[in-house]
Parts: structure tokens; sequence; C-alpha cells
């Protein structure tokens, strides 16, 4: 497919230009043909999610449909805080360092309470780790860079204009409705990846529902533009009742090309289209940045917390990923860093499956791994904004008095929410995951994403989670055995020969010794460590990572360490 500004630094220009940018429509050869074509895998929505995903399975030669009812990028900043994982991810799909070098690099927040600061914290405080912890950048960037590797990849179709109108599910994939300014037309799909966002036509079009909690309260999103660089760090500042919003609670956000994000608390009974309007918005915005600050008005939106969930992520055929399966208040960045990471687990999965390699209860266990990360969002979103936003005068009281004291004592800042930020959850108790057999210190444990560390890898420097292979990965400190070299879909890693534990972190960091080993899955998440190795150890533990011989479990049972 191609867009109406496809050379390749189209996507580097002003937000303004990026936005602007719109995306043709063709028409599909299924459009003419004399029945439904069939396709391995169809992605409803073109966010960060749904592309995330097309790239993955692209990348691992699985030809993908994406189908979009829009033709543009996502207008205003949006969701703006990708963790260190979702740039993880992304360096493996081709667009990390582009992520970084446009967004703002971040590590470092700061409290404050009636004006005065309160403390700071540091997310990434030590060295040794290629990415920060967090970036800001625009949402319609991240989708710009993210489209434009889907464009470089030729197993890829992008369908814009592409409303999915109808899907009829059956046991061996499902059949769409697809409208298009030329009209209607079906495809038939072996699995559809419905990514399309928290008002999901398909979820509804299907009977099924989202549920949980919404809050009564009301935020205001503004996106600022300078005149000149902002006597801001570009550090997460927190208002709780500052003096220029009193009672309320703000947040401040640097973004790439001088616009700041500002998120004012305005109670539930705000009414959100006065509270929209320019002239309601700007005295707000002066009043955090001075009367003598220049800026312009970007983007302004009105939204309402709500922590909701599918009961189930998998049905059928159809998976669901990102808000459509999920939905978190924004406080903690956990929304779209989520879906990315949905996307992750599904692809390496899907592939398999669709290669014939394992069968569909492989592609079964997405779902509670999955649903246990958002149910671990969830709880910990609503804790932030039950803190953020207390509902009775003993919430409040109780909420201030751990304010105060986090003045002077660490302890109670422990008790401090101004959004817990996200990290990747740790699968403790997954069906995939072969439970330690021998001793170990730290977090590195199966189910957890293997923490990066520098090395040396062909006599250059490097970052290990670089060196893995894009199907497992077994890292052996030490020489490994001849049969370690046979293991199919199995990248051997001995550190110490393939890879230099160059500054000692790689080991620090996951308790080795000479002899342990780890085998890591396709996602990077760690499904088994040894301390010594044998072949029917591993053989085995990768029969159960990829659920050859696995029964059905439930999202709760991951809970169990």
């Amino acid at each position: 497919m191609t867009t109406t500004a496809s050379a390749p630094t189209a996507f580097d220009g002003t937000g303004a230009q990026v936005q602007a940018i719109e995306f043709t429509y063709q028409r599909s050869r299924d459009q003419d043909a004399p029945a439904p074509v069939q396709h391995p895998v169809v992605v409803v929505g073109a966010g960060p999610v749904g592309l995330s995903l097309a790239i993955d399975l692209a990348q691992r030669g699985q030809r993908v449909v994406v189908l979009d009812n829009d033709c543009r990028l996502s207008t205003g900043s949006r969701a703006i805080c990708f963790a260190k994982r979702t740039l993880e991810i992304w360096d493996r799909l081709g667009v990390g360092q582009r992520m970084v070098d446009k967004g703002v690099s971040w590590n470092v927040g700061k409290v404050f309470f009636h004006g005065a600061p309160l403390y700071e914290f540091n997310l990434l405080p030590e060295d040794g780790h290629e990415r920060p912890a967090f970036i800001n950048l625009q949402q319609y960037y991240a989708e710009a860079y993210l489209v434009e590797r889907a464009l470089q990849l030729p197993n890829i179709e992008l369908r814009w204009h592409s409303k999915v109108a109808g899907i009829a599910p059956r046991e061996d994939g499902a059949q769409l409705t697809i409208e298009t300014p030329e009209g209607s037309y079906r495809i038939d799909a072996q699995w559809v990846a419905a990514c399309d966002g928290s008002r999901s036509p398909l979820r509804q079009m299907m009977g099924l529902e989202s549920k949980g909690r919404i809050f009564q309260d009301r935020f205001l999103i503004a996106d600022v533009k300078m005149a000149s660089s902002a006597d801001f760090p570009t550090e997460r500042w927190f208002w709780f009742d500052p003096p220029f919003h009193p009672n309320q609670s703000v947040l401040l956000h640097s973004q790439p090309d001088n616009v700041w994000r500002i998120d004012f608390q305005l109670g539930w009974n705000a009414d959100p289209e006065e509270e929209k309007k320019p002239e309601n918005i700007l005295p707000r915005v002066r009043a955090l940045l001075g009367p003598d600050a220049q800026f312009e008005l970007e983007w302004a939106s009105v939204y309402t917390f709500a922590c909701l969930r599918m009961d189930r992520f998998v049905h059928g055929r159809v998976v669901f990923a990102g808000d459509s399966a999920h939905g978190v208040s924004p406080f903690g960045a956990r929304g779209a860093n989520s879906g990315v990471q949905d996307a992750e687990n599904l692809a390496w999965k899907l592939d398999w499956v669709l290669r014939g390699r394992a069968g569909e209860e492989l592609l079964a266990s997405y779902g509670p791994e999955r649903e246990y990360a958002a149910d671990e969002n969830i709880a910990n979103s609503t804790r932030a904004t039950d803190f953020i936003t207390p509902k009775s005068e003993i919430s409040r009281l109780f909420r201030d008095a751990a304010l105060e004291l986090a003045r002077e004592h660490p302890f109670a800042r422990r008790i401090v929410n101004s959004g817990r930020l996200s990290v990747p959850a740790t699968l403790h108790g997954s069906p995939l995951n072969t439970p330690d057999g021998d001793t170990f210190a730290g977090t590195q444990v199966p189910g957890a994403v293997l923490l990066d560390a520098p090395v040396g890898y062909g006599g250059q420097s490097a970052w290990l989670l670089r060196t893995l292979g894009p199907e497992f990965t077994l890292l052996v400190f030490g020489t490994a055995p001849a049969w370690a070299t046979t293991l199919p879909q199995v990248k051997l890693l001995q550190v110490g020969h393939d890879l230099q534990d160059t500054q000692g972190l790689l080991a620090r960091r996951l308790g080795a010794q000479p002899g342990t080993a780890y085998l890591v899955r396709p996602d990077q998440h760690v499904c088994a460590r040894w301390r010594s190795l044998s072949e029917g150890a591993v053989r085995a533990a990768l029969a159960t990572a990829t659920a050859s011989h696995q029964p059905a479990v439930a999202a709760a049972d991951l809970a169990t360490v």
C-alpha cells in the first residue's frame, strides 16, 4: 500500500505535518474474487498494538492483512509514555531506535503537595541498561514509525478505509464483512486479532463485553506547545492539591517538539464540552506555567477513568489484544505498554501454530497469561486512582496525612500513589514455565522478562537482548554439552565463548555461576533455569514451553507461585 507521503523521511516532520498525513485507499484484489479469499491472519486496527503484532508476525514469515477504518494517524498525544520493555520489543521489530531518537527519555519523577516538593524517585537507578525507563513520544509518531516499518515488509498488506462491519466466527476461523468507499466484500481468516480499541466494534459484534469499574472523576488533557524551552526538566512532575489548581491533581510531562502534556483533574461534576473550550483551558495552563509563558494549545480532550477487561481474551479463532481486551486509567502508563506486550506474547505463539510446530493449546495460553497481566495492571491502576481521587472525607484525610509524612519519612512514600508506573508482569504460574529445581536468588524467575546487560558479541560491544534468537535461546554460562547444538528452534549462546560478560552484570543479574543455564522464550521471558544441564530436562522444558502436554489453566492460577 502507498501513502500520500511515501518518502523515507515523511514521518520526521513536525507533529502537525505527521498528523496531516493521509493514507490512500486502494482497491484490493479480494474485492473482485468470485468467493471470499482466505488469509492466515487478519489484524483489525492499525494502532500501536495491531501494527506491532503485524510486524512481529511478518518478520517471522507470516502473511498478514491489517484492516483499519480510518486513513490517518492518531490525533493528539494520547498514549505518550512508552516503557523500557516496550522499547526492547520495538528494538526487535526494527523501530526502537527511531522511537528513542525522537522521544524524550526520562527516569526521574517528582511529587509535590500544596506546591512544595515532597520527594523524587528514579525508575532506573542502575547503569547497564540500553534503554531508559521511559520515553515520552506522541502516539502519532509511534504509529508513524510502525507504519513505515510495516510498509517495508512485503508480507504485510495495510488496507485503509476498510471498516469491519460483520464477523461470523466458526471452528476453522472467521468470515469478515468489510465496508470500503467502493462497497462491501468478504474475506475468510484462519485467525483474527482484534486490536480495534476500547470501544472494539468486533467485541460488540460478537456479543461480548468488558467488565469492571468506572470512576466518578474527569480529567482534562491539554497539549501545549511552548514558544521556547520551558523551565521544567524532562521529568514526570505530579502535584497533589497545588495552589494553581486547588483541591485537585495535575500531571506534567515533556514531549518532543517543545510540546508539554498536562493532565488536570476536574471532578465528576465538570461539563466535558465546556472544559474542552480553549477559553476555559488557557487560564488553567497559564496558572501552571506563569503569566508570561508563551504557548499555544495544540490538542485537548476530557476523559473518565475506567478499569475494565473482558472475561476471556481468546474466543475460538478470534483473539483480543490491547484496549479491546482491557483498559486502565492513564496514570501509570499501563495501557499501550501492556497492549504491545500482548502483541509480543501472541505473535510467536500464533506463528508456531500456523507452522504446525504446536497445537492450539499453545495459543490458548495467551489468554491466561495476558489476563493475569491485565489484572495486575488493573489492580495497580485502581489503587492509584483511589489515592489520586479520594471519594470521601476520611479517604482525603488519610491521603493528605500520608503526603505530609512523605516529606520526611521514606516509609510514607511507599503509601503515596501518583501512578505505579508500568513494568512487565512476571508470569509466575504460567503453564509454560518449568519450576525451579535448584536454588536461585534475584528476580529472574521463570515467567520474568530477561533483564538486559552489556555483553561482548562477535568481537564488538552489544546488549544481551539483541543477541537472542527469534525462537528459543539457551543461555549457558560456560561450555555447553554437544547435544545442546541439536535442539530444534533453539539458539545456543555460551557465556565465555559466544558472549563475553564484559562487566560481570549478566552473571550478577541472573545469579549465575559456571554451569548455570537459562531457557528463554521467543518473547524473551525466562521459562526454565538450572544450575547444571541435562538433555532430558531441557527437552522437557521445551515441551512444556510449547504447551505440548499441558492441561488448560485459568488466569487466576497464574497468581500461584
